[in-house]
């Protein structure tokens, strides 16, 4: 799968690419965690996304076991081949935001799995977030849809795949 990034700081998408599954999810948490005043009016309110479908994500996931939401996160991750992977590459950017928001806030009220309290984040990870924290406000919405935007299984971009029967 080939993607271009809009935003100018290409390095931190693929800083944040290289880091594996865990600490992408755990810096998603530490981003809301400390810019989530700043993110929760932009996300829900941004005119192209779509919050019944954001939602509809949403609640597949909440619905699940703790390891089974950690599961679907991490196959949003590495692109595996499932129809909620497959529904999630679908979406606009701006509704994969959001719904990335929403984990989030689940996580807050316990409704989505959460860090573990004593997690802490590897080096690259820890660098990678104090960069995000120094950037302005639309380039830091900018590189979280170009974070976002790959993540998933476009439905139409893959070949049938034997094993998920998708």
């Amino acid at each position: 799968m080939t993607y271009t990034t809009s935003n100018p700081s290409s390095e931190q998408v693929k800083g944040f690419q290289n880091l594996d599954v865990d600490q992408q999810l755990a810096l998603f948490w530490f981003i809301y965690t400390e810019m989530g005043e700043s993110i929760t009016p932009a996300a829900p309110g941004a005119s192209t996304a779509s919050p019944t479908i954001a939602e509809a994500l949403f609640n597949q996931v909440k619905e699940r076991s703790h390891e089974e939401q950690l599961q679907l996160q991490r196959d949003l991750i590495t692109h595996k081949n499932t129809q909620f992977a497959r529904e999630y590459g679908a979406i606009s950017a701006t509704t994969k935001l959001l719904f990335w928001y929403l984990l989030a806030q689940g996580m807050d009220h316990g409704t989505v799995i959460p860090v573990p309290s004593d997690y802490t984040l590897s080096d690259a990870a820890e660098a990678l977030f104090n960069q995000i924290k120094r950037l302005e406000f639309s380039e830091q919405m900018t590189l979280f849809r170009d974070i976002v935007s790959p993540m998933g299984v476009d439905p139409n971009a893959v070949e049938h795949d034997s094993e998920t029967g998708l």
